[in-house]
Order: C-alpha cells, then sequence, then structure tokens
C-alpha cells in the first residue's frame, strides 16, 4: 500500500456528533472524501438532511440521528450498529454553547458552567465509552477541543475549562485503551470562521482583528480541522495516540487572545 492509499478509509464507518454545520459538516464531508459512511448528529433535521446530501454526493451512505447528543451517545451508537454493523470512528465535535454572548468568568451563573461542561467535556466522556465497547481493535477516537483550552481564555472560561478537559481525557483514554489498538487523539481548532462563530463574535471588525493575530493572516475554515481529522482517522496515523493537533494558523498556546470591546 502506498503512502497516498493508506489515508483511505474505504468501507469505514464514522460517527461525527454535532455534524449540522460548521466544522463538524465539514469533517463529515472529509471522512465522505476518504471513503467513510458517515452516521450524523445534531437536534435540527433540516442541517443533518444537507449534511447527508454531501456525503452521498461523495459516493457514501449517510444515516441520521437528530436528536440532542446529551445523555444518548448509547443510543447513537447501537443507531450506527443497527444501520451499519459497525463502528471504525468516533469524533467527538459537538460543543459550543447556547448562550451567543461573552463574560468574564466570575460573572457566569453556575448553571452556564454546569451546562457547558456538560456539552463539551462530558458527551465526550459518554461517546467515547460507547465508542469503545462496541469497537475493533483499530478503530480511532478523535476529540474535537479548542485552542481556548490550551491556555487562559478570558471571557470564554467555561468553554476553554471543558475542553482543557477534554485534552487530559484524550491522554488518558489513549493510555487505557491501547491494549485494546483502539487510538485517542484530539485536534484543536483555533479560529474558524462558522455560523457559531459569528454569532458569538459578529462579523466585521471583530473577525478582522482576530484574522490580524494569526502568524498565516487569515481565519480557518472547516475543511482544515477535516483535513486534520482524516489523518488521525486513517491507517496513516496507526502509530499515533494521545496526541493534539493545534491547527491554528500559526497561534500557539500562548497566543494572543481576543478580548470583546466593552
Amino acid at each position: 500500500m502506498s503512502l497516498l492509499e493508506q489515508f483511505r478509509m474505504d468501507g469505514q464507518v464514522a460517527v461525527v456528533t454535532g455534524s449540522g454545520q460548521g466544522i463538524g459538516r465539514g469533517i463529515a464531508w472529509g471522512l465522505a472524501d476518504a471513503g467513510c459512511h458517515v452516521v450524523l448528529n445534531a437536534r435540527r433535521q433540516e442541517d443533518l438532511e444537507e449534511t447527508a446530501a454531501g456525503v452521498v454526493e461523495r459516493g457514501q451512505r449517510a444515516a441520521i440521528f437528530a436528536r440532542s447528543i446529551v445523555d444518548a451517545s448509547e443510543d447513537l451508537a447501537e443507531f450506527t450498529l443497527g444501520e451499519f454493523g459497525r463502528i471504525d470512528c468516533w469524533v467527538n465535535n459537538v460543543g459550543g454553547s447556547d448562550e451567543k454572548r461573552t463574560r468574564a468568568l466570575i460573572d457566569t451563573p453556575d448553571d452556564i458552567f454546569r451546562n457547558q461542561l456538560e456539552l463539551n467535556l462530558t458527551t465526550a466522556f459518554q461517546g467515547a465509552k460507547a465508542a469503545a465497547h462496541r469497537m475493533p481493535e483499530g478503530g480511532s477516537i478523535i476529540n474535537i477541543a479548542s485552542g481556548a483550552g490550551m491556555r487562559g481564555s478570558p471571557f470564554t472560561g467555561p468553554y476553554a475549562a471543558a475542553k482543557a478537559g477534554m485534552l487530559n481525557l484524550t491522554e488518558t483514554l489513549s493510555l487505557e485503551l491501547a491494549p485494546k489498538r483502539i487510538r485517542c487523539n484530539a485536534v484543536s481548532p483555533g479560529p474558524v470562521a462558522t455560523e457559531a462563530f459569528r454569532e458569538v463574535l459578529g462579523t466585521g471588525g471583530a473577525e478582522d482583528a482576530i484574522a490580524a493575530t494569526i502568524p498565516l493572516g487569515f481565519l480557518g475554515t472547516p475543511d482544515d480541522i477535516a483535513a486534520a481529522v482524516v489523518y488521525l482517522a486513517s491507517p496513516a496515523a496507526k502509530w499515533v495516540t494521545g496526541r493534539n493537533i493545534l491547527c491554528a494558523g500559526g497561534r500557539t498556546q500562548r497566543g494572543y487572545q481576543y478580548t470583546p470591546a466593552e
């Protein structure tokens, strides 16, 4: 097998949570490009149908699980087995916040903090459990973390704390699952221009200000994150586990953090 052929995953089955739009949609389409059938998950049926259409256009099968992933990972895993009979890759991508505003950590209500941990960390824990119990040797779990979880993150503290926990979760899982030859890695996006990104920070001046802090000079796209996921999910990364790939245009974990105007 040539090196390029090792990036193929023909006939394998991937689950991508939070794949209705944005980064999750890009990951689903990237895995379909690499040969995977894809199980799609998000809350909105219409978003998932659009993602599914893109998977089918790439010559693969898509199945839709339109439901919040909170406390639903076991059901999603069983749904996947029912549709395809196997799980080869599980991507814990769901995350973000239903509250589209920023605030200082000490001004954050307790319920908002708990909700952020549940959505961004607990769901990854539950998804990894559901996947690992059903995967064959050589399976891959990939957690979509964030550059915000690698440093102090003013005004997005609960989200950043959850993503920092996800990075430790990734390393721990990689060691515990290594005897089963199941790999667990993470991808940490920097600023990516998605629908959710623009809902929180707006467009125009804020977007330009953030792009100016990136050494390469531009915001990322969902395809940039999908490329890293495809690598980690594929046989090309069969000797890589417990690692985090920071995709951020040259920004480091100590890089500039955008501070919203008062």
